[in-house]
């Protein structure tokens, strides 16, 4: 996610230019400095205090080379650190002193599923940083009909410095990491929204001041069996942020996603919950959060049945009363049908431009760092590690 860390497997977070890392000395532009470790930077999480550049010491990149395709490939602090680097990141596009760091660098996005949010905070991340993005529609290629997915990597990872993809199933994103020789991210899948979960963090960080996560408590009401409830849960446990799935039995996580968020959850001190009712779910909350009921490409039939079983569990103006706290705020990854209602209580506007910020723009600038300088011959093959709905 960081373009400011790409060249190097080793180095100084937020702080790299390709010739000193071909060097191996530590080196901070001046005009990286200023725009990233000026004094300190004010944002509606509060006041992030300034960095020492000097003082920051060598660590291994453990994003060199990595894919990111659900939260679980990344560390808990790996997360942390993308997010406080969107921070930055956002107040120097805000003062306009945003350094270009892709400059020369190509990138494709591949959409199997039209989108609104994700193809415009990918294609403006890339442009802000200088690079050139090229889109692959529904219609586009002939990826998945004359074309393996295989193959698919194979060509893009020629032409690219980074490939993301939005589309149908997980393995199918798997499948495109595992045959590229560039960094892939995943932009939306059936089963996980990895960059969708950071812009959400970043939001939710925004809208306390700063509160520490880990007394932030997020519910998330409705289908919980795909993308978004999948991604919450399991990114908000390995941050110690309090989950509550809030679902008919029948449409919770599934078994597997709910063990693997509660083996998270302990190591982090986070609470996850699954539970059928709305009162006892949403009690206490900062955030609520909810989805469409119906998701791209289920048939028409599903609407009736659908909207009987969630009915109650729509997010109203007494729902939100019911959290008991006047402060709560209401989260959406968008498409949403909606009233006019309670409009002071959204935060899923934020949440949107956050895409670009704390999502797309920094799942750039991650899978990214496995660029190589120009000049620089391609690396040897290798195997990488290892949707529905939001747009």
């Amino acid at each position: 996610m960081s373009a400011l860390i790409i060249f190097s497997r080793e180095s100084r977070p937020w702080c790299r230019l390709a010739d000193d890392i071909l060097k191996a000395r530590p080196f901070i532009p001046p005009f990286l400095s200023d725009a990233l470790y000026g004094s300190t930077i004010h944002s509606g999480a509060g006041s992030l205090p300034r960095l020492d550049a000097q003082k920051v010491p060598f660590m291994e990149n453990r994003l060199y080379k990595r894919h990111f395709l659900k939260e679980t490939d990344f560390e808990a602090e790996d997360l942390i650190y993308l997010i406080d680097l969107a921070a930055r990141l956002k107040q120097a596009k805000k003062a306009r002193r945003e350094p270009q760091l892709l400059k020369g660098r190509n990138i494709v996005t591949l959409f199997e599923k039209d989108s609104t949010r994700t193809r415009c905070s990918f294609e403006v991340g890339a442009h802000d940083q200088g690079a050139h993005c090229t889109y692959i529609g529904p219609s586009g290629s002939q990826m998945g009909k004359k074309e393996s997915m295989a193959d698919t990597a194979r060509v893009l990872s020629g032409f690219f410095d980074g490939i993301e993809y939005r589309g149908f199933g997980q393995k199918i994103v798997e499948t495109l990491a595992h045959y590229a020789s560039v960094p892939v991210w995943n932009g939306l899948t059936n089963e996980w929204h990895p960059t969708q979960f950071l812009a959400d963090v970043l939001t939710m960080r925004e809208c306390t001041g700063g509160r520490p996560l880990n007394e932030i408590t997020l519910a998330y009401l409705g289908d919980a069996r795909f993308n978004m409830g999948n991604s919450l849960m399991v990114g908000c446990a390995k941050l110690g942020i309090n989950f509550r799935s809030v679902a008919p039995k029948s449409l919770w996580t599934s078994e597997p996603v709910f063990q693997m968020a509660r083996g998270f959850a302990e190591k982090s001190g986070a609470s996850v919950v699954r539970t059928e009712s709305v009162e006892e779910g949403v009690r206490g909350c900062d955030f609520l959060y909810t989805d469409v009921w119906v998701s791209m490409g289920e048939p028409d039939e599903v609407w009736k049945e659908r909207i009987a079983m969630l009915e109650p569990y729509r997010v109203t103006g007494r729902v939100m009363d019911m959290t008991g706290k006047s402060e709560c705020r209401f989260l959406h990854c968008l498409p949403a049908f909606h009233q006019p209602q309670d409009c002071h209580r959204r935060a899923y506007l934020p949440e949107v431009r956050h895409r670009l910020h704390g999502g797309e723009r920094r799942g750039l600038r991650v899978p990214s760092q496995c660029c190589l300088p120009r000049g620089r011959k391609p690396p040897a093959h290798h195997q990488g590690r290892h949707g529905r709905h939001a747009g």
